[in-house]
């Protein structure tokens, strides 16, 4: 199963990438994984933040394959342990052959991709930049392939 993660935006700060890019490293030890950036809107001032997620949502669209399974992270999505996301995990590598984990804009995702999604999870009740997201992802996708590889790195 390959594993991507797509995000709309660049991260801009240089200790979240040097995370990310570190966790990035080691998650593609357990399985192939890739990050997809697509960029975000462009004149934000002159647009609606619906029009804005339709813009970013298209985007979004267009680097989807109809197998995909397709996975948001959203503040309304179920919230799973550590120990939970990584048995979901476990059985996703039976069933998906793509599985796209995707960080929207800064005011979530447009209904099309909604639809399109099909689990939601949120890494919490409380909210984080998007910036930050990502290095928290990156490092539960690594702790969830520890904990399927019955390693040393969480301790329950």
């Amino acid at each position: 199963m390959k594993t991507v993660l797509l995000q709309v935006g660049k991260t801009t700060d240089k200790h979240f990438s040097a995370g990310i890019d570190d966790y990035a490293g080691r998650i593609s030890h357990y399985m192939p994984f890739d990050i997809v950036t697509i960029s975000e809107a462009k004149n934000t001032r002159n647009i609606t933040e619906d029009q804005q997620k339709a813009i970013e949502g298209d985007l979004i669209m267009k680097q989807l394959r109809q197998p995909d399974t397709v996975v948001l992270l959203d503040e309304h999505g179920a919230e799973l342990s550590s120990m939970e996301f990584a048995s979901w995990l476990e059985r996703q590598r039976n069933t998906a052959r793509r599985l796209v984990f995707v960080i929207g804009g800064p005011y979530g995702f447009s209904q099309p991709v909604y639809a399109r999604a099909d689990k939601l999870i949120s890494l919490s009740r409380m909210t984080f930049s998007h910036q930050m997201v990502r290095l928290i992802f990156a490092e539960q996708l690594y702790r969830a392939c520890t904990i399927i590889k019955g390693e040393p790195y969480h301790h329950e």
